[in-house]
C-alpha cells in the first residue's frame, strides 16, 4: 500500500512539475514579448497566476516534504526492524 501511494504521489509530482515548468517558460517568454512590444499572453499569464501556477508551485514544495518525510520515516522504521532482529 505504501509503495502504490509513493508511486502516485512521484507521478502527481512529476507532472507539477512539467507544469511549473511550463508556466516558468511562459512568464519568460511572455516578458521578453512584452518587453519587446509583442503581446505573447503576459496578461493571460497574469490572471492564471492565483487559480493555476501559485497552487501549482505550493503542490510541489508541500509533496517533495511529504515524500521526503515519508521516506525518512520509512527508512527509520525498517533499520531499527533490521537492527532488532
Amino acid at each position: 500500500m505504501k509503495e502504490k501511494l509513493l508511486n502516485w504521489l512521484n507521478l502527481i509530482l512529476v507532472a507539477d512539475v512539467f507544469l511549473v515548468l511550463l508556466g516558468f517558460a511562459w512568464f519568460a517568454i511572455a516578458v521578453m514579448g512584452e518587453a519587446a512590444g509583442v503581446n505573447l499572453g503576459l496578461d493571460l499569464w497574469h490572471k492564471l497566476w492565483q487559480p493555476v501556477f501559485n497552487p501549482a508551485i505550493g503542490i510541489l514544495m508541500g509533496g517533495a516534504i511529504l515524500s521526503g518525510l515519508i521516506s525518512w520515516v520509512s527508512r527509520k522504521f525498517f533499520q531499527e526492524q533490521t537492527t532488532d532482529n
